[in-house]
């Protein structure tokens, strides 16, 4: 038996090479040399072109605190849920100001001044709806938008969906602004290449359904702060988005749709970085570097 299996080993093709493995090394290396600029930041970078098959990785394992970036997660747990019949988009809940810390169970309240969406904040003791909050959580990056949705879906449950779709490291654990659990290190955490596997699974429609998909990629291609990987990006080009920022770290993850329309993945994380202006130049200029590395090997 053995010799039959030997034979019929021998008899299959070879693997085939890795696709663009110069251009990705060329690439990698214009990536490098801009990151080493920047003194004293720690940079990921991971892009993934399924047109072409070339993909670039800098520490795209390396985790990071998530930020905002979670966000997508509870988007897809959130459209997931409408899919399986549990909730409904028009569905609406209390707007509320109140949430319990991952730490201990105490009361904690967000800061209005610190979140990128003060509208949310007008609607406190009225009821919106599943779809208002998951819009401005992604749109505005809302935090109380977002911890009202993770309260009603449930972190544990989150982090269960986006292993399922391939995330193998990220983890969500709660809410924003919860400064208990900052201090014990109860952090949403994330890498690169698992948010690019996110944002791949949306596009491929593995993550929810067609009509699903179709919701959450408009709210993605609504996101409003486009100063990072958006700006280093010719004119007019599409891109479904969010970012994420904390002290000193600023974040990009995103699908890129060049003029043929067929995107690709490039997420940026970055921390390190004290000034904003510098962290989302960076992602400008990465982006910049990768998509024309990306024309280029759709070409070839």
């Amino acid at each position: 038996m053995i010799p039959i299996l030997l034979l019929a080993l021998a008899a299959l093709p070879a693997p085939a090479p890795a696709q663009h493995g110069a251009a990705s090394d060329s690439l990698r290396e214009r990536l490098l040399a801009r990151i080493a600029r920047e003194t004293g930041a720690t940079v990921a970078v991971f892009a993934r072109d399924p047109v072409s098959g070339l993909e670039v990785g800098i520490s795209p394992d390396l985790r990071f605190h998530a930020a905002s970036t979670m966000k997508i997660a509870v988007l897809i747990e959130l459209a997931r849920r409408v899919d399986a019949g549990e909730l409904r988009w028009g569905d609406s809940i209390p707007v509320k100001n109140e949430f319990a810390s991952l730490a201990d169970g105490s009361p904690y309240t967000l800061d209005r001044a610190e979140d990128g969406d003060s509208t949310v904040y007008a609607a406190v003791g009225s009821r919106w709806t599943l779809r208002q909050l998951a819009t401005r959580m992604i749109v505005r990056s809302s935090n109380l938008a977002t911890n009202l949705l993770i309260e009603r879906l449930d972190p544990v449950r989150v982090t269960a969906t986006i292993r399922r779709l391939g995330a193998d490291s990220m983890v969500v654990l709660r809410g924003v602004e919860d400064g208990k659990a900052f201090a014990m290190g109860l952090n949403n955490t994330t890498t690169a290449r698992d948010l690019a596997t996110l944002l791949l699974a949306i596009e491929d429609r593995r993550a929810v359904s067609a009509d699903a998909t179709r919701e959450i990629l408009g709210m993605l291609f609504a996101q409003e702060f486009n100063d990072g990987i958006p700006a280093g990006l010719p004119p007019g080009t599409r891109v479904a988005h969010k970012t994420g920022e904390i002290t000193a770290t600023w974040h990009d993850a995103a699908l890129v749709y060049p003029h043929d329309g067929k995107p690709y993945a490039l997420v940026v994380l970055t921390r390190g970085i004290p000034k904003r202006e510098r962290g989302v130049g960076l992602h400008a200029e990465l982006a910049r570097l990768v998509h024309a590395a990306v024309l280029a090997a759709r070409k070839a």
